[in-house]
């Protein structure tokens, strides 16, 4: 089979890009010959498809770095992008097309290429985010809040919440984006959507697209898997009396949707240090234990939010600077040691994150998860066994969590080490996913042939 994958990013950016190169890995695996549509940009991968690719374009800086409207009328419908696909798909004459995020850079102008009317070639498609709901694609809404406004499929809400970026502008252009989709029918023509996890797929089915949704959790390719085995860390205790310090592990962007803010505090007041013990989130509010004074809190990685948690942590005192340590951006061997070194990671996302790879990571390197009970991340937990949850944004019930956590005894922790191994083996291996995309998606799509194709 010929299987055409489409993203707009062709290097690893961040999950979509993983989900996207190790479903390349996966269906090569199985014989199948693969082609690549994308973006140009100086970090590509190499690929012989690259000459297809769209000429680069940023969205993400200032409105007025847009030169003319033309220019950001290519945010919507891409003529370039058409043209290219047009060209790929005459070449390499697809069985199936799987796109995964395209919305900007590429465009859904690329369904409308002629080839597609005269062949009905199946396409799949992976949301990685709410795009198809929510011009902001967070669902989060300009004053930070989560929100279904958009729902109901009128996208003005996005410019009246000013909810991209903090732009009216950007909010406007992206309302007309979702507005035009809509009217020009662009969604008919995906004939079957891929949630990575259920909740994603009841928010899908909500909005009004139940007839072509399937859920699917995200994999682990078995480099991946194996990785995470060779860094397990079983002898967790003994290191801690040998005198390693046993940390809470953060691992990702820092931003406010990622709830980091949320999570310093937390580990504060639980501490009993500084201002995260004040009369807002005071040390032992609402439980008479305190996370032991050996326990640090790791976070790694950067973003936007990086100077004002170092100013939080700084406020909170010298004993707040030498448990909390900002260890910058790690990746490959050195990310996958801090993880399974880890007593426990936390998901702290006070958006509705989908299916986070930092969570599949951290079980397959045996650590469990404390993880916010808001969009897919509690379908990674299951309680007092691949971890705990706690409110999403409540810095209390996060600190309660923590020090609950912290007193978990050896026996328990090796039990939960084993179930968050038996999670992974039971619903994230590769060849699992492979087997279901391969034979009950793709053949099924082929063989029924493109049925929900023009379908308004």
């Amino acid at each position: 089979m010929r299987i055409l994958l489409v993203n707009k990013y062709f290097y690893r950016k961040g999950g979509a890009e993983t989900y996207f190169f190790a479903l390349a890995e996966g269906l090569r695996a199985l014989g199948h010959e693969v082609a690549f549509f994308s973006m140009q940009h100086p970090n590509n991968e190499s690929s012989y498809w690259s000459k297809y690719f769209v000429s680069e374009k940023d969205y993400v800086g200032d409105i007025s770095a847009f030169k003319k409207v033309q220019e950001a009328s290519t945010l919507i419908y891409s003529f370039e992008a058409r043209r290219k696909f047009e060209a790929l798909l005459e070449e390499f004459k697809p069985d199936v097309i799987h796109m995964n995020n395209v919305h900007r850079q590429l465009t859904l102008s690329i369904l409308d290429a002629p080839y597609l009317k005269k062949h009905h070639v199946p396409v799949v498609y992976t949301a990685h985010d709410y795009i198809l709901l929510c011009p902001a694609y967070t669902m989060v809404n300009g004053r930070g809040e989560v929100c279904d406004a958009c729902l109901d499929k009128h996208f003005i809400h996005a410019t009246k919440n000013v909810c991209v970026k903090g732009s009216r502008a950007k909010s406007a252009l992206t309302t007309m984006e979702a507005e035009f989709l809509k009217f020009h029918h662009a969604y008919s023509k995906i004939d079957l959507i891929i949630a990575p996890s259920q909740f994603m797929k009841s928010k899908l089915d909500e909005g009004g697209f139940a007839r072509k949704t399937v859920a699917m959790q995200n994999f682990l390719t078995d480099s991946q898997i194996a990785m995470g085995a060779r860094v397990v860390n079983t002898h967790k205790f003994e290191d801690a009396q040998a005198g390693a310090r046993p940390y809470f592990l953060f691992f990702g962007r820092l931003s406010k949707e990622k709830g980091i803010f949320t999570l310093v505090k937390a580990f504060l007041q639980a501490a009993g240090l500084g201002k995260g013990a004040g009369s807002e989130t005071g040390a032992g509010a609402g439980h008479n234990e305190v996370l032991p004074d050996t326990w640090d809190l790791h976070i790694v990685g950067d973003g936007p939010e990086r100077e004002a948690i170092e100013r939080l942590i700084a406020s909170a005192g010298p004993q707040a600077e030498s448990r909390i340590h900002l260890l910058g951006y790690k990746s490959g061997e050195d990310l996958q040691r801090e993880v399974g070194n880890a007593r426990f990671s936390v998901l702290s996302s006070e958006w509705r994150e989908n299916m986070p790879y930092s969570g599949l990571e951290s079980l397959a390197a045996q650590t469990p998860i404390i993880g916010a009970r808001i969009g897919g991340i509690p379908e990674l937990v299951e309680e007092g066994r691949t971890g705990f949850t706690f409110e999403s944004g409540n810095v209390s019930d996060l600190s309660e969590t923590l020090v609950k956590a912290s007193h978990v005894s050896e026996i328990d922790y090796r039990d939960m080490q084993q179930a968050c191994g038996k999670y992974v083996s039971d619903r994230c291996r590769q060849d699992i996913y492979m087997e279901r995309l391969n034979d009950a998606i793709y053949a099924d799509l082929l063989k029924g042939g493109s049925m929900n194709r023009g379908l308004k």
